[in-house]
């Protein structure tokens, strides 16, 4: 017997100055299923799950819960009615507790005035150990891997014993076990009569958890079907409008001369332990590990966003400090970071001055002012070869989709001309259609010459984008592999070895 229908959303509407963003979308959740909203970036998926959470007030259409229409004004009021929502982009608390995090706006009582630390002790022990959540409550959330925060965030969903639950783009920084942990949480959710909207571009785990699967293109509704009657073509075709045959884009780089040594590379405070590797003119080096493993701070290292304790580095042969960002950049290097909010974007400065920001002293004009038109027809060729999907270049970032955010960021450091461009998960959040032109852009990049070194946690990409790839282990380089003649059994191997 089908399960009855416990969330409705009909003829949704929302508009934002210059744009469209939702255009009479339809959505009916069911108890106890998972429901997985898809479309490229910018195809309204968000933007609909902030209009269900009291986010944004929507111009027009219905939302009813469990038979009663709703129209929530902020997210306090949906989730006190039973909807909750895991950001894709976490916002916490980071200079608070584990504990502070996830009761933070409705901490325990005694008497309604004094917070009880051992009713919010007990409580979360209590969630915890149900969701075998392995996370001190003490913990700094500063201190813990993304991995970890989004761990307790899906804790803190769960904690409000919600009857809908979004997850936006839920494993984008989880390891592969991870993955398995938020399944296995997920199914005890869908047990209980709860309805899961699961937003993901990891095809893969959209056809194993789902029941029925929503796609949606340029804010409009294009088919609602059951996921066990889809794959992967039908869905990617459904999606952008059109065939994608190969994921990823034909190899045609071909690697020169070597023009990065990096010799013993090691990190004042962090894992990273005597690393040695080189890099080719042409050449897209990745980097592969489990979480933790090392992979980012190689980058930060190289970079000068950590200190070094140990080792050096050479370009074309001639010793090079990077000692700080500012000297990197100096020096050929550009950093694509992996959290965009925390580290990438200025979310309240517009798509022209997140364009611009790295290349500033290029826009001088008699070493006193900025040429704004230079700045113009350089962001203008940012959004043109990077196809941001963007009202106008006056826009505010962060009203983009993180797959928009994504490419203002490269936009951003390809206007430096970099020599060797570190992209640290560079299509993390990103639909099937926009990591196609990444890992094309990626390519045309090496075809120019660049050094590329891509830190990514899909295996499938690092195989189908790089043309060697290093594995690191408890901050450890374990191996090197030929991407063209390894498995991901082998990288997996290595990825282990110092475990």
């Amino acid at each position: 017997m089908e399960q009855p229908a416990l969330l409705e959303m009909r003829g949704i509407t929302k508009e934002f100055p210059g744009v469209k963003a939702l255009d009479g979308v339809n959505l009916t959740v069911r108890a106890g299923t998972v429901h997985a909203l898809m479309g490229e970036n910018g195809a309204g998926k968000s933007t609909l799950m902030k209009c269900l959470f009291g986010i944004y007030s929507r111009d027009g259409g219905t939302i009813t819960l469990d038979g009663k229409e709703v129209n929530f004004k902020s997210a306090k009021e949906a989730l006190e009615n039973g909807v909750a929502m895991v950001h894709q982009e976490l916002n916490q608390a980071l200079t608070r507790s584990v504990q502070d995090n996830l009761w933070l706006g409705r901490y325990p009582k005694v008497g309604g005035l004094m917070v009880s630390e051992r009713i919010m002790a007990q409580r979360t022990k209590e969630i915890f150990e149900q969701l075998e959540v392995n996370v001190n409550p003490k913990t700094i959330m500063s201190t813990m891997p993304v991995s970890q925060r989004q761990m307790v965030e899906i804790a803190k969903a769960v904690s409000y014993d919600a009857k809908i639950v979004v997850f936006d783009e839920p494993t984008s920084s989880l390891t592969e076990s991870e993955v398995e942990h938020l399944f296995r949480i997920i199914n005890m959710l869908r047990d209980k009569g709860c309805g899961i909207i699961y937003i993901s571009h990891k095809m893969e785990e959209i056809l194993r958890i789902s029941d029925d699967v929503t796609i949606m293109r340029d804010g409009t509704w294009v088919a609602t079907r059951p996921a066990k009657e889809l794959t992967m073509d039908e869905i990617i075709k459904l999606m952008v409008g059109r065939e994608l045959t190969n994921r990823f884009p034909a190899k045609t780089n071909e690697p020169g001369e070597v023009i990065l040594d990096v010799e013993n590379l090691s990190g004042k405070y962090t894992r990273l332990k005597e690393a040695s590797f080189h890099l080719r003119k042409g050449e897209i080096l990745g980097i592969a590990g489990l979480d933790g493993s090392g992979r980012t701070e190689v980058l930060e290292n190289l970079f000068g966003v950590m200190t070094k304790e140990s080792g050096t580095i050479k370009l074309h042969g001639k010793e090079i400090k990077n000692r700080t960002p500012r000297e990197s950049i100096k020096n050929g290097f550009a950093l694509l970071t992996e959290e965009r909010r925390a580290t990438g974007i200025f979310g309240i400065r517009d798509i022209k001055e997140n364009t611009v920001i790295s290349n500033l002293k290029s826009y001088l004009l008699g070493g006193i002012c900025l040429s704004d038109k230079k700045m113009k027809e350089d962001t203008d060729w940012a959004i043109q070869a990077m196809h941001i999907k963007t009202p106008s270049q006056s826009t505010q970032i962060r009203s983009l989709s993180g797959g928009n955010q994504q490419k203002v960021i490269i936009g951003r450091w390809l206007l430096t001309k970099p020599e060797v461009l570190l992209l640290d998960e560079p299509t993390r959040g990103i639909d099937v259609g926009a990591k196609y032109e990444i890992y094309q852009l990626i390519i045309d990049l090496a075809n120019q010459g660049k050094g590329i070194i891509m830190v990514s946690s899909e295996m499938p990409e690092l195989l189908g984008v790089c043309d060697r790839i290093l594995v690191m282990s408890g901050g450890r380089l374990a191996g090197e592999v030929d991407a063209r003649n390894t498995s991901q059994e082998e990288i997996l191997t290595l990825a282990a070895k110092y475990v």
